[in-house]
């Protein structure tokens, strides 16, 4: 069984994989401060409500862009599962060419994405990640990770008016019933909604344009279906793309 770890800046998400099929799922807090044996207590705890044998994990593949938190996972994966981890980065062999003027400063949940949406939906595509940021990261047709964009993500954008204001509430970001707020907690979700809605269009339009009306995009991570109902270029929700994508990395990195 493997085990793929997503270490975001707010979130790490975790996936078993048994060959290439996903068999379940979680998603916790990003704690700078816990240590190894709490993490690796952690994980064990997640094994049993679900009924998979946590004794049967003989690989573990991690993408993280939170480094504070790298040797603690690395600490982990040795204590408690007998096993060196495998870290993605830009020296990984990921079967796509990385085209960015410094590939050391590409994140590595960027280069899995690259890897998942090129493998599942060919090039050229975009995908669009919703997270602390959100990330555009573009592969060409011939299957090279271009590069792509980074905006702020949308909890940081909510949490932005609330804390540099001084009446505006902490609104939900969720489809306002019509633009036209008639309310504080409507207008403010209102310019939220589509301002992100906006934005993600905005700069889809601008790289279709570069690459092609043929290119394909692809949203996932937190907000990728509520933004997805209001986008003219968003369609596809992939929810375990990332997930995916590492478990993809692993099986090409031990190939007989």
């Amino acid at each position: 069984m493997l085990l793929a770890l997503d270490a975001g800046n707010s979130n790490i998400t975790i996936g078993a994989f048994e060959g290439s099929k996903l068999l379940c799922q979680w998603r916790l807090r990003t704690v700078h401060k816990q240590t190894a044996d709490e993490w690796g207590i952690l994980l064990h705890n997640l094994f049993s409500p679900v009924n998979l044998n946590i004794e049967a994990v003989d690989g573990i593949v991690i993408s993280s862009v939170v480094p504070p938190i790298d040797s603690t996972l690395a600490a982990m994966t040795l204590r408690y599962f007998h096993t060196e981890a495998v870290f993605v980065g830009p020296k990984t062999d990921l079967g796509i060419g990385i085209l960015y003027d410094n590939p050391s400063e590409v994140g590595a949940d960027r280069l899995v994405n690259g890897v998942a949406g090129f493998r599942k939906y060919g090039g050229p595509c975009v995908i669009v990640d919703f997270g602390t940021t959100i990330n555009f990261d573009v592969v060409s047709r011939d299957g090279d990770y271009l590069g792509g964009a980074i905006a702020v993500g949308v909890g940081i954008a909510v949490e932005a008016l609330f804390a540099r204001t001084a009446r505006l509430p902490l609104v939900e970001f969720r489809p306002p019933k019509t633009v036209i707020g008639t309310n504080t907690v409507a207008s403010m979700q209102s310019g939220l909604y589509y301002g992100a809605v906006g934005m993600v269009d905005g700069i889809l339009e601008r790289i279709i344009k570069q690459l092609g009306p043929d290119t394909k995009t692809v949203a996932t991570g937190g907000q990728a279906g509520l933004v997805v109902s209001g986008s003219r270029y968003l369609k596809v929700v992939d929810e375990h793309l990332t997930l995916e994508g590492l478990q993809m990395i692993w099986e090409r990195l031990h190939r007989p």
